[in-house]
């Protein structure tokens, strides 16, 4: 499976944004409104030619998709594995010393 490119990415994330928004019947004037920030961010976001994160951010929450942001941002974990082997200290291996 061939990843994304990031220009890929902003386009499907900016054609969502777009559906979004058409659904609540709102246009992007409204919604940077009550998002605010500027019209053009909007129109960046939704054309795929990017914003800032936190125009991202200020737009899913106004409207009401915050929830994206988690899987943007799952949060960190640590497995049980890496637990373990962070509570082991290294040791050094000493020399041997020779009985006569």
């Amino acid at each position: 499976m061939k990843s994304k490119t990031t220009d890929e990415w902003s386009t499907e994330v900016g054609a969502q944004l777009r559906q979004l928004r058409l659904r609540k019947q709102i246009d992007q004037k409204q919604l940077s409104e009550m998002a605010g920030v500027a019209l053009n961010a909007v129109k960046n976001l939704e054309s795929g030619k990017g914003a800032t994160l936190s125009s991202l951010i200020k737009v899913l929450r106004a409207l009401g998709r915050a929830d994206w942001l988690q899987s943007l941002a799952p949060p960190v974990s640590i497995s049980p594995l890496q637990l373990l082997k962070a509570k082991q200290p290294r040791q050094r291996a000493g020399r041997r010393s020779k009985h006569v």
